[in-house]
């Protein structure tokens, strides 16, 4: 290839007969066009050609100056600028292709499975591979130390001219197809060298290799994709230069055309993702999320074309990102956590517009980030919740004012909320009438009465009241549940009874937790939040089972992992299992005293457990143990969550995430609540809170939530962190005698102005361990 830019042929492919419609709007945006590419030798221009109107108007915001500080942080060299001519019939690329269906995006269960339905197609035969790695790395020193880089110049502009020519530089044998999902053929340790070497060489051979992939990208296809060309957009997509916002038209084309390969295509790159480095695979990912949020909020609006003529940029990166999102779930430990998916930036757009988007469209034509719900961070899935429960809950009771109006009563403003009355003595029984008598109320705000006592509940009785129940109705005398000492969790109790409504009681009060936005101390499995999600939304059809799920040894591993670790043994036992274990298909348990035994098969009995069946045994033992053992009590206690949560936001959630919305994060951070502490009376300079805060910070954990409890109703951590807690201190002016005073409803601990350190420390220890009840008769 000549180092002057190649023009493509005006001809079309078939699929850009049909432009992208905008996928917020609706609309028939004008498309836009991806600029060919005149010679940039070493002698080129660097600037960028802004040209005159009879020029690419498209790009003329885009073509503009970018900020050379931040550039250069971010690349490690000056901007790499590209010079446009005004060259007609530019062709376009491929739209992506307009349905985003869930059932087109990759799931976990179908990346997993190592057959493909892709049509194996004859590979190309590929040009001479150029150089090796020794050679490139020892071409690139000299450069380095002579100032003559025309061998490295000659390597890109050889290596990125097609997509050939890249499979030749970087695949590991030329003459093996490599048309497995389990190796992708790239010499990954060559790509890295080459992109972390190209940062740093001269302009001239950056613009080169932006100027080869631009003509890659445009070349003609014919026929479905081969794995050379998978291979090549596989490299492509780990360029560096895609860090800098001035290649941002180049990277969403190249985007694009990942997104809009078939599924047999995505199914071997999710694969070929996960083989990546955790180094490399964070790039990409950080690199996707960087490029929507300046999409979303350009510091510079002229750097891009507008909106409505690139309406796929999001889409695209979106399609890309649930690609690796599900590589990283194939992964066991993922490659990162769940949390670096999150895009924050999304905290600051209109997340209920989205919503009702996806709502009202699906996963069909209109866009909305809740179709990629993995993007959107817990925080902003709290708030979509909160908000959704709020418009549920007005619409409850503007339902219940208009049914007293239509029958002439007199509106009571008690109607407006789920009022609770309960005994102290009679928590759980009281609690549950209630329930039971209020169920058309659940969605109503919940407001509690401790009978006999005078605290009016502005949010500090709900807390306390959910915290007693959950005390009670979790203590291992009351049956309903088992504690795990080895995991420190708690479990459903296999005991069979003939009510089960308690265990509707808990999923209720779990549904209103998360309705109400309290966080509960329950210490249920990981597990447990995946049984609740299945399936997020109550079927139609009562007979279709429910909070059944696919579980492993690592999920019985979070309860009892003794039995785990025992059952893995036997997996990798290299022994007779039949002669040495002498099990068979059937397991006992303990109920009452009474041993009873169970088949896992139709007679499972005489089935003896040997080295070829082993693996089932173990899974029908996982299966029983977490799903059919429990059945009706999960069941009890799924229904009872839903009848609270019954909401389309609980499909944006994962397991994990709808833990912390029930139970807030155990991890104390008293530093940070130090810094986010309001004060009333006091300066956060005046000696008492000094001394304060000096106890506090040397606290054990016990002893600092014991204090969180005390003056919050609550010993975990909100969604959105300390500062969300609001925690105020307030001068007491009573005598330094007294103990301090909490108003959990408040958030707020009053301090008398105690002398010394160790005064305030007695004083704060007796407090907050003697914190139950008003007292009151």
């Amino acid at each position: 290839m000549s180092e002057a830019g190649r023009v493509p042929s005006p001809a079309a492919p078939p699929e850009v007969a049909a432009a992208a419609p905008d996928e917020r709007k609706g609309k028939e945006p004008e498309r836009e066009k991806l600029p060919p590419i005149v010679s940039a030798g070493a002698g080129a221009t660097a600037g960028l050609d802004r040209g005159s109107k009879g020029q690419i108007s498209t790009f003329s915001s885009f073509i503009s100056t970018v900020n050379q500080k931040k550039e250069a942080a971010e690349n490690r060299s000056s901007p790499t600028h590209l010079v446009f001519p005004n060259i007609k019939n530019v062709r376009d690329l491929p739209p992506i292709c307009l349905d985003v269906r869930q059932k087109q995006r990759i799931s976990t269960e179908a990346s997993s499975s190592s057959e493909t339905k892709a049509p194996v197609l004859p590979e190309p035969v590929l040009p001479n591979q150029p150089k090796t790695m020794k050679d490139f790395q020892e071409d690139t020193e000299k450069a380095k130390s002579s100032g003559d880089w025309k061998a490295v110049h000659d390597f890109y502009l050889t290596t990125f001219d097609s997509f050939p020519e890249l499979n030749a530089a970087f695949k590991k044998d030329a003459t093996t197809s490599f048309n497995t999902i389990e190796d992708s053929g790239i010499n990954a340790k060559f790509v890295n060298a080459v992109y972390d070497a190209l940062l740093n060489t001269p302009q001239d051979i950056q613009k080169t290799v932006l100027k080869g992939i631009i003509n890659s990208l445009l070349r003609e296809w014919k026929g479905p994709r081969t794995k050379d060309d998978l291979r090549a957009y596989f490299i492509l997509l780990q360029n560096p230069q895609f860090n800098n916002t001035s290649t941002y038209v180049i990277y969403a084309h190249l985007l694009r055309q990942i997104a809009t390969l078939v599924e047999a295509d995505h199914h071997f790159l999710v694969h070929w993702f996960k083989k990546l480095s955790q180094k490399r695979f964070k790039q990409l990912v950080e690199r996707l999320l960087q490029f929507i949020s300046l999409r979303l909020f350009p510091a510079k609006p002229e750097e891009f074309p507008p909106i409505t003529k690139c309406s796929w940029w999001i889409p695209s990166a979106s399609k890309v990102l649930s690609l690796l999102n599900t590589a990283n779930s194939l992964v066991h430990p993922p490659l990162i956590p769940y949390t670096d998916f999150y895009n924050s930036t999304l905290d600051h757009i209109d997340l209920m517009e989205e919503y009702h988007t996806w709502q009202s469209f699906g996963n069909s034509h209109r866009f909305s980030f809740c179709q990629y719900p993995f993007v959107i961070s817990i925080a902003a899935k709290k708030i979509i919740i909160q908000r959704d429960s709020e418009q549920q809950m007005i619409s409850i009771a503007r339902q219940s004012l208009v049914d007293k109006v239509s029958r002439r009563q007199r509106p009571d403003m008690n109607m407006l909320f789920l009022n609770m009355k309960v005994r102290r003595t009679h928590l759980v029984s009281d609690s549950l009438d209630e329930l039971t008598r209020k169920r058309a109320d659940l969605k109503k705000k919940l407001k509690v009465t401790f009978v006999g006592e005078a605290g009016l509940d502005m949010g500090g009785l709900t807390k306390e009241w959910f915290l007693l129940l959950i005390r009670q109705i979790f203590h291992p005398d009351y049956g309903m549940f088992t504690y795990h000492k080895d995991s420190h969790c708690h479990w459903f109790s296999s005991f069979k009874c003939d009510n089960y409504s308690e265990f509707r009681l808990v999923g209720i009060l779990m549904g209103l937790a998360v309705y109400n936005s309290i966080t509960l101390d329950i210490r249920f499995p990981p597990c447990c939040y995946k049984k609740l999600l299945s399936p997020p939304i109550i079927p139609s059809d009562q007979n279709t089972p429910v909070g059944i799920c696919s579980v492993t040894t690592d999920d019985l591993c979070q309860i009892m992992p003794e039995l785990a670790h025992g059952l893995s043994e036997l997996l990798s036992y290299e022994g007779n299992v039949e002669e040495d274990f002498y099990s068979t298909f059937q397991v006992f348990q303990e109920e009452f005293g009474i041993i009873k035994s169970y088949n896992l098969k139709p007679g499972g009995d005489k089935i003896p457990v040997t080295n070829q069946n082993r693996k089932e045994y173990v899974q029908l033992y996982v299966d029983f143990l977490l799903n059919k053992s429990i059945y009706k009590q999960f069941a009890a206690f799924y229904y009872g969550f839903h009848s609270v949560c019954a909401s389309n936001a609980l499909m944006l959630l994962r397991p994990e995430e709808v833990e912390i919305l029930v139970c807030g994060s155990p991890e104390l951070d008293m530093h940070a609540l130090q810094r986010s502490t309001q004060y009333d009376g006091y300066a956060k300079t005046d000696l008492t809170i000094r001394y304060f805060w000096d106890v506090v910070l040397g606290f054990p954990l016990d002893l600092q939530k014991k204090l969180l409890h005390f003056t919050t109703g609550s010993d975990r951590v909100p969604v959105g962190g300390m500062a969300d807690l609001n925690f105020k201190i307030s001068k007491n002016e009573t005598s330094t005698n007294w103990l301090p005073v909490a108003h959990t409803c408040f958030n707020q601990l009053c301090l008398p102005p105690y002398k010394s350190k160790k005064d305030l420390k007695q004083k704060l220890i007796i407090g907050i361990s003697n914190s139950e009840g008003f007292g009151l008769e």
